[in-house]
This record gives structure tokens, sequence and C-alpha cells, in this order.
């Protein structure tokens, strides 16, 4: 393996947007075009202008690395034009090889395919990767965690925003394996009674009611929200009751599709047919249309497209899940071979961020940015999972009654797959080893 390659799976770098797909296999091709991901399209969130704004060096050098390990001889910044204090601070700071891209704020322009269309002007295929039109994409944090790796500092902590029913919302780098009920603490605590957090962003997140979870790589939001909220009523709806309320009230209007930002792209997805399998389908309420498997679960078709609210993304989901299940699962030349041309309104069907939000009914969360916060708090007890990312689960190395110290490796690569490591988040004693090594806060020399 090149040096690079081996410094970014030993120090444990993964894409921190949310797949937690490993970065050295990434970096691990050929390209002439390295782009950073900082549209950052979800409502609320804030981390990534943070990482921008105060890391700027970082995530420049991280990119330069990337840009010589596959060969790019160009480096872009995709970023929202309304975010100008960001971009002042970041042009100061560019590289002559790495430029901005200005885009709208609409969602989602942080969506992969998205961003590389409107960097490019090509669509990345249909079951494909970005590599295949010679682009390689990672988001804002995973290049400053690259840069850092390459000068031997592992992953330790994710950048997070927390936002929603605090008092002070903020964004700060939150050791690894902390629990959510701490990160909420650190903002006031909740404001209200009955609340649930959503994980990510308001669209593409998930809802839980578990606040002993803990943080891991691929976190980058906690929302606070009241569970009688719209978003909590639509993502705690079991999959029974989406499938059920869908066959008895789709009135096929086809708006879902119309406004689907794939669709518009040309890909072969289709929200309307996979909703209309279900008025066909038998006493078990299951969609096995084929017009689900290119979907991107952006959520849109659900939270602004249907006028029943009903849930077409989540019922592309499971269909997807059932045509795995059922060996009915495309290639990526079948899914290619159904490609149509751009839609010609596309640049044109966007949805304002500011009206997204007033659908979500987050318009008064919108006033306050979850800023940065210098966070010196150090949690007794951390619980860090050994897969937190695509790919086989790290090996643990360490046993119950290890001392260890911030930054050493607990557990390695697996070999023969995919796999990084995992490294300790806070100084202390181990506890237990399982799927999961806990850590027990204790003041080490390190």
């Amino acid at each position: 393996m090149e040096p690079l390659l081996n410094l970014v799976q030993q120090g444990g770098v993964v894409g921190a947007g949310g797949a937690g797909f490993p970065t050295y296999v990434k970096l691990d091709c050929q390209v002439e075009l390295v782009l950073a991901n900082g549209a950052e399209c979800e409502p609320l969130l804030y981390k990534d202008q943070v990482l921008m704004q105060q890391w700027g060096h970082e995530l420049c050098g991280g990119m330069l690395l990337a840009m010589k390990q596959v060969g790019a001889s160009r480096g872009i910044i995709g970023i929202k034009k309304k975010n100008t204090d960001t971009i002042a601070i970041l042009t100061a700071l560019l590289p002559a090889n790495i430029e901005l891209l200005l885009m709208e704020d609409v969602y989602p322009a942080g969506d992969e395919v998205e961003l590389v269309f409107h960097a490019t002007g090509k669509r990345i295929p249909a079951g494909g990767l970005p590599k295949d039109i010679g682009v390689m994409v990672n988001n804002i944090e995973s290049f400053i965690n690259v840069f850092r790796a390459a000068n031997g500092l592992p992953v330790t902590e994710t950048m997070i925003s927390v936002h929603g029913e605090v008092p002070s919302p903020y964004s700060a780098w939150l050791p690894i394996g902390m629990t959510y009920r701490e990160a909420i603490v650190l903002a006031g605590g909740m404001t209200r009674d009955e609340c649930v957090v959503v994980e990510g962003g308001p669209m593409m997140g998930s809802v839980t009611e578990d606040l002993d979870k803990p943080i891991t790589k691929v976190s980058s939001g906690l929302l606070v929200l009241p569970k009688s909220s719209r978003i909590a009523r639509f993502k705690l709806r079991s999959e029974a009751d989406l499938r059920r309320i869908g066959k008895a009230a789709c009135d096929q209007c086809s708006l879902c599709t119309s406004m689907c930002p794939r669709n518009l792209l040309g890909y072969p997805i289709k929200p309307h047919l996979a909703m209309r399998s279900l008025q066909v389908s038998g006493g078990n309420n299951q969609s096995f249309a084929l017009a689900a498997q290119a979907c991107c679960e952006c959520n849109l078709c659900t939270m602004w497209s249907c006028p029943e609210g009903l849930d077409p993304s989540r019922v592309c989901g499971t269909t997807k899940r059932a045509l795995r299940e059922q060996q009915q699962w495309q290639t990526p030349a079948e899914l290619q071979a159904k490609t149509t041309e751009v839609h010609p309104l596309r640049e044109y069907r966007g949805v304002p961020t500011k009206r997204l939000a007033q659908r979500l009914e987050l318009s008064q969360y919108m006033g306050v940015k979850a800023t940065y916060r210098e966070c010196e708090y150090v949690p007794a007890q951390v619980c860090i999972p050994l897969a937190q990312h695509i790919g086989k689960p790290a090996q643990a190395i360490v046993k119950e009654g290890d001392v260890v110290v911030k930054g050493q490796m607990i557990g390695q690569p697996a070999e023969g797959g995919l796999s990084i490591a995992v490294h300790a988040s806070i100084s202390g004693i181990v506890a237990s080893v399982g799927d999961s090594v806990v850590i027990n806060y204790q003041a080490v020399t390190e």
C-alpha cells in the first residue's frame, strides 16, 4: 500500500458525511479533479462552515495531498454563495490550483451527484462512481482528517452541530464515543419534554429516542425536535403504516417524480411508480417497482412534494431492500441503459432552503446558527464502536484493564477487506472490549 494510503487507513479516516466509506480506498484511483463538498444543504447544520472558517488551511492541505495522490491537476470546493464570510476566508487561503464553486441556496445542492454535475457538467453513470468520470469527491472534514493523518494525528473527534430545542446551539469537536445526552447537555439541555433526536440532517437523518447512543466518526448533527413535530411524525411512522397509507391514499399525481432531483438529471428513478406498485401488491403491501432502485433517499418527495403527506422516499427505500432480497437488483449497465436526457426545467426546480425549512416546521430555529465553540469537556466514559465504517470492523488490540492514552490505536484494520483503524478518544482504563471498546477516563501521562 502506498505511504499516504497507509497513513490514512491507520489514521482511521472515513467519509465523515454519513456513509463512512474508508477514505484510503477513495484515494486509490487516478482522476483529473478532486472535489470537496462544502455545500451543506440540510437546514440547521453548520459544521462544514465552521470547519472551512477555522481549519481552511488544513482543508487545502488535505486536498493538495489528495490531488497529488490521485494525479489531479485541479481542486474545487463547492460552497453556497450565501456563505460570504466563509468564502472570504477561503479566498485568502486557496492555492492556485484550487478554486471555489459558488452554488445556489437550494436542496439538495450537497448531494454528490448534484455537486459533480454542477462542477463538471457530467453525470456520474447510473449505479457508478465519481471516479468513472474522472472525479474524486470527499467532504470537508474528511480532507482535514487526511491532512492530520499524514501528520501523525488519528481521528479521535468529530465536528458536530447541536441544534433545535436547546438554549445554546453550537458546533464543536466532540470525542468519539461520548453520548448524545452529554452533547445535548453542553447545549444547555432540552428546552421541553417529549423530544426526539435527529441523527444527521432533518431531511436524510434518522430519529432516535436513545440519548445514550455514542457519537461516531460519521456523526454530523444532533437536532433536538419535539416528538409531535412534522419531521418526527414522519420518521417515526412504521413501515407497515407507510405502506398501508400509501396504498390507500396515493392518487398518482406524480409530483414526487416531477420534483425528484435524480429524475430531473435523467436517472431512472420514478417514485410514483413505486407508490403505484403498492396499489397492485398483495396483502403485505410490499412494493417491487424497479423504478425505485436509483433513489438516493434525499426525502424531498416525502417532505416537500407529496400533497397527501405520504412517504414515497421510504417506500423506495423498502422497495430497494426487497429488490435485493428477491434478486431483482439491476446492474449499473441496466440502469445506465434507462438513463434519459437532463430535464430542461431542472435548474428551476431546486427547492430554496428557507422555504424547505418552513415546510419542515424549522423556521423558529433558523435565526440562530450553531456557531463554533471550543469544547474542553472530557467525558467520564466513552464507548467506541469498532464498526464505524463501511466494511469489516476494526479488530481490538486492547483488553480490559489496559491503560490507553488519547490517540492510541485500540482497533487495527481487519485483514482481507475494507477496514480502518480505531483510536482512543480519551486517556484512561479499558473497562470492556466487545463490539465496542469502553474506556473510563483517567489522567494518564501521555
